[in-house]
């Protein structure tokens, strides 16, 4: 498109053809300097007489240059130039926080801080950063927030990979359907092996033989009240005994059940018991009834059984691939999970939060799942890639424990409810069957069909969960208990 008002010219045929002004004619185009038709006004500057000055075409020059900006060699024959050269260290100095400033003489005679160069001027100093709260624009300093303090961030907590005690459990079975191990709040643990059962002291290490069953019998439960010295001993002929374990004597013999007691667990003086014959039995140890009541359901052996924190409710899990909970009251489950695909053995109430019941499913299924009993409803599942053979949440922390069989037999510390892994321990040859927490909180104890009972420090005590603090291994030991 040709402009519609040109500028008479005496070679406005060349013009038109560039579209040029006709000041920029093809005759006249040269890199000559020129005079500015006015002078600049910007507070008293005054144009350098030697300062080359282009017409609207940029074309770069050399000259203009500062090459010891980049610590690198002008080339030959070039000449700085004062106002450019001033320019470039002034914004040098305001641009790169200069650390030991020099003056130099700016401008009109005054006195400018300025900084040495520097051929670094790209590279991360470690010197010069500042803390995140310096970068708020509203400038707060270190002490302008009296309220506020800037906790360091904690590392994550480590658990000790390795067992700290190893103890030999001959003719402990291997069999998904049995609990044969639990630790007493008087720090005594309790085994069940063949067709006896031993004590062992926690704190003296001493080992006790309660009780021998004969050879007709087999022990297939144990189970310790929540206070005392009294245990619960389920058998293979659907008999429970109690015994108090300080005089080691046994107190009572319970019936009802026509097949084996797999499953134990107290809530204060009712005892519950879940057998193979698919019934779980409410036994009150005051009463002179074997039971005081019968909940029917299951469709298959009952392999799990957990009291809640409060005694509200209990949770059962059977080869059915259910899970029910059930009032004090009940004979019918309130509440029925059938998204399990395989036996239902691992279960643990959440000490932290009322109705966060947590269970395990089987080798077909390998899954944790959640669920809030308050609200009846399915919170999360994690697939753990192996069969969940029992479950204990932390007395101190949010974290769950899982222990696993088929196939990689390893113990796994969750934090709940990310339920991101905080280790992953293996030393057992078998599937890790047995499960129990010391009343501490602190140490787990892990049983398998190799026939040994592993102990881990696996949690923080109640007054160290909020410190940086490692928690270590005590001394490895091994003993038998024969």
């Amino acid at each position: 498109m040709e402009d519609q008002t040109s500028t008479p010219s005496t070679n406005s045929s060349s013009s038109s053809k560039l579209n040029l002004p006709s000041s920029l004619s093809r005759s006249s185009l040269s890199l000559e300097p020129t005079t500015p038709s006015r002078p600049m006004v910007n507070l008293g500057y005054q144009p350098s007489p030697s300062r080359t000055i282009y017409s609207d075409r940029f074309i770069p020059s050399r000259t203009g240059s500062n090459f010891a900006l980049f610590d690198a060699s002008p080339p030959p024959n070039s000449s700085g130039e004062d106002g450019a050269s001033t320019y470039v260290t002034l914004l040098r100095a305001a641009l790169l926080t200069p650390s030991t400033p020099e003056k130099v003489m700016g401008l009109g005679g005054k006195s400018n801080i300025l900084s040495p160069a520097s051929p670094n001027i790209f590279r991360y100093k470690t010197e010069t950063r500042q803390p995140i709260h310096s970068l708020s624009p509203f400038g707060f300093d270190d002490g302008a927030l009296p309220d506020v303090t800037h906790s360091p961030v904690k590392p994550p907590r480590k658990v000790p990979r390795s067992p700290y005690k190893v103890l030999d459990a001959p003719a402990l079975q291997d069999d998904f359907y049995l609990n044969l191990v639990d630790w007493s709040s008087n720090n005594v643990l309790a085994v069940g092996l063949g067709n006896c059962v031993y004590l062992w002291n926690a704190c003296s290490s001493k080992v006790t033989k309660l009780c021998d069953l004969g050879t007709d019998d087999v022990v297939c439960s144990v189970g310790w009240a929540q206070r005392g010295n009294d245990l619960a001993v389920g058998t293979s002929n659907g008999k429970l005994q109690i015994w108090d374990a300080s005089r080691c004597k046994r107190v009572r013999t319970m019936e009802g059940h026509r097949l084996r007691v797999g499953a134990l667990s107290w809530n204060s003086s009712i005892l519950s018991s879940g057998s193979r014959d698919k019934t779980i039995l409410q036994r009150d140890i005051r009463a002179q009834e074997d039971f005081v009541g019968k909940l029917s359901g299951h469709k298959s052996e009952v392999c799990g059984l957990k009291w809640s924190y409060d005694n509200r409710e209990l949770a059962s899990g059977g080869n059915d691939n259910r899970l029910f909970v059930w009032n004090q009251h009940s004979t019918q489950p309130i509440l029925r999970y059938c998204e399990h695909t395989a036996a239902v053995k691992a279960i643990a109430w959440s000490p932290h939060l009322h109705g966060l019941l947590a269970s395990g499913g089987g080798t077909a299924d390998r899954c944790i799942r959640f669920w809030n009993t308050t609200t009846n409803s399915h919170l999360s599942c994690m697939d753990t890639g192996s069969q969940v053979c029992n479950l204990v949440w932390s007395k101190n922390v949010n974290e769950v424990v899982s222990t696993h069989g088929y196939s990689q037999n390893q113990i796994i510390v969750w934090k709940y409810p990310s339920m991101s892994k905080l280790a992953t321990l293996t030393g057992h040859t078998y599937r890790v069957l047995y499960l129990a927490i010391s009343p501490d909180g602190q140490t787990i104890v892990t049983g398998a069909g190799d026939e040994t009972l592993r102990f881990w420090n696996v949690f923080p005590s109640p007054k160290s969960q909020d410190t940086d603090s490692e928690i270590g291994a005590s001394s490895f030991g091994r003993a038998t208990i024969r």
